[in-house]
């Protein structure tokens, strides 16, 4: 079973705790900082719920600071919510620059502590399978890529069966899902591995300046071409071409890729000879391929060389658990290249990346994670420092099918109630104006759902 420590003063609240939590919990009870600190040494408990108002200070809290501060020092991925009295919020901010996961306040309910302590469990969990997925790429596939759910494990998969082939590999997916780092990893993990991987954005490159880019001129063959100049198939000799945004080809560059798949020979622009190249095709499009050949805009013959292989891959909001992984992944990433002590992210954060639906996917995920590492002045990322302005993205996914409109409407306003103190820190007036609402009104939807400003 997981090992939970909670640690209080209190016998009775010792009691009532460990008497709620010893079903799913191995559970070690601890008074005292002095007896925390032994049961913390011996244990090395997932998670802590730890009572700032320790002896001998039972009425302060300095006592409980301190021990906050040795646990995570011992282990800085402990999980450990401080509990606090009900006007000690001051506390419950410097426990949170300190380190602690979360905090709660007096009188405990137990049900609501079930919910926070179920849920560093998970996000433990999580982290636990990031460091061994870590350490698996490190020591074998090289992929260079991140991920658990069952979409992204048969990615993997093709990967590693097609990349020792010569076949050509189409890679379909959303802009930001990562095409280019399968084709890499295609690359670097066939034959052609020590030969040169070129990359190309078809979409980013004019009509008439493209096909010069991929052949290559002969001197003299337009105005301004004072010298013969090798095209990108010619570069990559001996290893990939990377295609990608393949979907935005003109038809008369179409026509020439698909000779140069079926010949493997190349003509400059200008020239008159045929010129061998010994180049794998990789391609990608965020297009809808099958679509276009139906509109009469993308060849049919061509999609299905360039498409011997094809791999898909999925949006990052149908990734579940991966977006948490992802996320610490950079935020450590990150958090070493900035020189930031940054454990983790508050609790709202880690609401809104499992619930945002990241229309610009990983690589949106990436630059959001940096940007809130460059700008954080905690040691935990929060949900400001995100910079995702717009709750409703978020509320939206967390409408569940077969819900009534009554309900969905009171989802929206419950969370979008919970973005607006939380962006807000709790200042009731503020939360008010950002959701273009009176004072009395917001309390009595806060009463409503049982919210507070905390």
């Amino acid at each position: 079973m997981e090992k939970l420590l909670i640690v209080d003063d209190q016998e009775a609240i010792r009691t009532q705790l460990k008497w709620g939590f010893a079903k799913e919990y191995s559970v070690t009870l601890a008074g005292s900082a002095e007896d925390a600190m032994a049961a913390f040494h011996k244990h090395r408990p997932r998670v802590v719920t730890l009572d700032l108002g320790l002896p001998p200070q039972e009425d302060g809290a300095e006592e409980g600071l301190r021990c906050l501060g040795e646990m995570l020092r011992i282990q800085p991925q402990a999980k450990i919510i401080v509990v606090t009295g009900n006007t000690d919020r001051e506390n419950a901010l410097r426990a949170i620059q300190i380190g602690a996961y979360d905090f709660y306040h007096k009188p405990i309910e137990l049900a609501e502590l079930k919910v926070i302590v179920g849920r560093a469990f998970h996000l433990a969990h999580l982290e636990d399978e990031l460091s061994g997925l870590q350490k698996k790429l490190a020591k074998t596939d090289g992929l260079g890529m991140i991920g658990q759910c069952m979409e992204m494990q048969h990615v993997f998969s093709m990967v590693r069966k097609v990349a020792a082939s010569e076949a050509s590999v189409l890679i379909q997916g959303e802009s930001g899902t990562g095409k280019e780092l399968v084709a890499r990893a295609l690359h670097a993990m066939s034959m052609r591995k020590d030969g040169p991987f070129i990359a190309i954005n078809c979409g980013a490159i004019p009509d008439n300046l493209l096909e010069s880019e991929f052949f290559g001129h002969e001197k003299g063959a337009f105005t301004g071409a004072v010298g013969t100049v090798q095209g990108k198939f010619e570069y990559a000799e001996g290893g990939t071409l990377f295609l990608d945004e393949i979907g935005e080809l003109s038809a008369p560059l179409q026509v020439k890729l698909l000779r140069f798949l079926q010949e493997k020979t190349i003509q400059r622009v200008g020239g008159r000879h045929d010129i061998s190249v010994n180049t794998r095709i990789v391609a990608a499009t965020n297009s809808n391929i099958e679509q276009a050949i139906l509109d009469g805009t993308f060849r049919d013959d061509l999609y299905y060389r360039i498409g011997v292989i094809v791999l898909k891959l999925p949006p990052l909001r149908e990734r579940g658990d991966d977006v948490q992984l992802l996320a610490n992944v950079f935020l450590k990433r990150f958090a070493d290249v900035y020189g930031k002590k940054i454990r983790g992210f508050s609790p709202a954060a880690a609401d809104m990346l499992r619930h945002y639906s990241w229309p610009g996917n990983v690589r949106e995920l990436e630059n959001r994670l940096q940007r809130a590492v460059i700008l954080s002045e905690q040691n935990t990322v929060d949900l400001a420092d995100l910079n995702i302005g717009n709750a409703t993205v978020a509320t939206l996914k967390s409408i569940r099918e077969g819900m009534s409109l009554r309900e969905a409407r009171e989802q929206v306003e419950r969370d979008m109630i919970r973005w607006a103190l939380e962006k807000n820190k709790g200042n009731i007036a503020k939360a008010a104006d950002m959701l273009s609402v009176s004072r009395p009104t917001l309390y009595d939807l806060m009463k409503k759902y049982s919210l507070s400003a905390e």
